[in-house]
């Protein structure tokens, strides 16, 4: 067997706010592996300053792992390389399949069904956010996805209001996405000022690592609260069952590119049921080929929440793909090839 990376440089078509300043553009190496008569193709993505795996021996160890496989070599360690756990990973999968991109064939793949998303506001100025708003209620989204922290909290919720006076619960659900904006002392009067506009959860309010300070705003919180960053860098599974049974918190965000692949999040999954947690599944800003591949493992788990996979239109050179985002759906149109970049 024959494997291979090619980087690529994703640009945004806007530039795009978070808790880590604005991005203009994000890597992600693809991984190919060919046994002759199949290929699978795995996303490698990496996200500056939140992946585990982001540093600079990440390409030297993925050219470790493409120089092990091509010399019939044992593998090198990928414990602690999320990134490249899930590339491969897919990759294997695409490989044992008849189709490279149809690794879990459902209705989904067969675009008889789709996957509610949320749409996605990036912080930004008060103007920015409140258009980023009206473009995804135009565009038939029920679930919106408001990342906050970049503006004055009164005028965050300025537009919460706005949004929550327009739409009922059972028309329009809002999540908020602090990133850790929140200082422990003030996070749960501004919960307690989010609860008055039936906000359905908030992801990580206050940084991670402050598991006492998070446990408490778990049991005292009218909003629910969601772990996203709080999961990153946790391998062991001691480790998982310790941060869930210290925070227990009402449901947890999986990015599979920085949890290390499908069957490391399953293992969340898992813990989670078992202490009454929901959950749901989240982009890490994959190319259309890691989100491909997330959407079809997703779909299989009879998923009761909108996803957030609606990320695929941000870039402006994507890999052309059949995934399409219709009222509020990730949908597959298998009459749109895929690009043969590969």
């Amino acid at each position: 067997m024959q494997a291979k990376f090619k980087k690529h440089n994703l640009q945004f078509k806007l530039p795009s706010g978070t808790s880590r300043g604005v991005l203009t553009s994000k890597n992600s190496w693809f991984l190919t592996l060919n046994d002759g008569a199949n290929i699978g193709i795995g996303e490698c993505s990496i996200l500056k300053g939140l992946s585990y795996d982001d540093h600079q021996d990440f390409e030297n160890h993925l050219e470790q792992l493409c120089l092990a496989i091509n010399m019939e070599l044992p593998l090198p360690n990928l414990s602690y390389w999320p990134a490249i756990q899930m590339g491969y990973e897919t990759a294997k999968l695409g490989l044992s399949s008849e189709d490279s991109f149809n690794i879990f064939p459902s209705d989904f793949t067969r675009g008889k069904e789709g996957i509610s998303v949320n749409g996605l506001v990036w912080m930004g100025s008060y103007n920015f956010m409140s258009e980023q708003i009206n473009d995804l209620l135009n565009r038939g989204f029920n679930c919106i996805k408001i990342k906050i922290g970049s503006i004055q909290f009164d005028q965050e919720l300025d537009l919460i209001a706005k949004l929550r006076k327009r739409f009922k619960v059972s028309d329009i659900n809002i999540r908020v996405d602090a990133n850790g904006a929140f200082h422990h002392e003030e996070a749960l009067s501004k919960l307690q000022r989010l609860s008055n506009y039936d906000v359905h959860s908030i992801e990580q309010p206050i940084q991670v690592n402050q598991w006492k300070e998070m446990a408490d705003l778990c049991k005292k919180s009218p909003v629910p609260i969601a772990l996203d960053e709080e999961l990153i860098g946790r391998f062991s599974l001691i480790e998982k069952q310790n941060l869930l049974d210290q925070i227990r918190p009402q449901y947890l965000i999986l990015k599979p590119s920085l949890l290390g692949g499908f069957k490391n999040s399953d293992q969340w999954i898992d813990l989670a049921q078992g202490y009454g947690i929901n959950w749901w599944v989240t982009s890490a800003l994959e190319s259309n080929v890691g989100l491909n591949a997330i959407a079809q493992w997703v779909f299989k788990k009879n998923i009761n929440l909108p996803q957030g996979l609606g990320t695929g239109s941000l870039f402006k050179n994507n890999i052309e793909s059949p995934l399409i985002i219709r009222h509020g759906c990730l949908r597959i149109d298998n009459s749109i090839p895929w690009d043969k970049f590969f």
